[in-house]
């Protein structure tokens, strides 16, 4: 099964759709075209990358994983990267036909664990998404 993959212009307007939403954040999300050159490029193209003819991130697990994890922590964005990446990641799912059944205050506390988390341990952070992901993965109908 080939996996659908996030394009530039679906994060263009995950992030327009959160910029414009009347929510209570009191740092809003930049203008899109302030987005740092080429790093949310590389987040996107990163868990689609071959070696040898083989993915670096086979199966839908490892790519939605290494995809949230450099969305927090390669900071594309000026401001708003975790709601950004987090929005990024359900979507990247759902196109897959499969999303996340927990509870928000869960997945926010996890979101926040993954930002936090120092750059040393990338493998094991990783490893912990993945976990987080096959704990809490469902799949959708159509």
């Amino acid at each position: 099964m080939t996996l659908k993959k996030v394009t530039l212009s679906n994060v263009q307007e995950i992030t327009f759709v959160i910029a414009s939403e009347k929510l209570s954040y009191k740092e809003p999300i930049p203008p899109f075209e302030t987005r740092l050159p080429n790093k949310l490029e590389s987040c996107l193209l990163t868990p689609f990358q071959k070696f040898d003819r083989k993915d670096l991130y086979p199966g839908l697990i490892k790519k939605a994983s290494i995809l949230l994890y450099l969305l927090i922590s390669d900071h594309p964005f000026q401001n708003g990267n975790k709601r950004v990446a987090l929005t990024t990641l359900l979507y990247f799912l759902l196109k897959n036909g499969k999303y996340l059944k927990v509870d928000t205050m869960v997945l926010y506390n996890f979101t926040v664990w993954v930002a936090q988390s120092p750059t040393e341990l990338k493998d094991q952070v990783i490893s912990g998404i993945e976990q987080f992901l096959k704990t809490h993965l469902i799949s959708v109908k159509e």
